[in-house]
């Protein structure tokens, strides 16, 4: 079940999530994950990376965020976004999020 997030209130949501999973692609087409720290600064996501991540982030500027729920039974929330590099940082605008609940245990 999933459970959609207006962007006016991500911030609010964010609150309980305090680090996430930030997923890009690399040159070869697969994915790349980095759990980061995360802060939500004036309607943006933004979180410290390295110089691997930042190359990915400019070839390819669409990213997600994933920031898992505290148990396994708490939603998972989802945010896709626009990233912009800057210095040694991420900034990632959001343009949709989503609380996702876990189908453990469901067949």
């Amino acid at each position: 079940m999933s459970i959609a997030v207006p962007l006016d209130e991500l911030g609010d949501r964010l609150e309980q999530y305090p680090w996430g999973y930030l997923v890009t692609v690399r040159d070869d087409g697969r994915a790349q994950t980095l759990a980061v720290p995360t802060q939500y600064v004036d309607g943006v996501l933004v979180a410290s990376i390295g110089a691997g991540t930042a190359a990915n982030l400019t070839a390819r500027p669409n990213v997600t965020m994933v920031f898992p729920g505290a148990t396994g039974e708490a939603y998972s929330l989802i945010v896709d976004g626009d990233a912009l590099v800057a210095g040694g940082h991420v900034e990632v605008t959001p343009t949709w999020a989503v609380l996702h609940r876990p189908a453990l245990g469901r067949d």
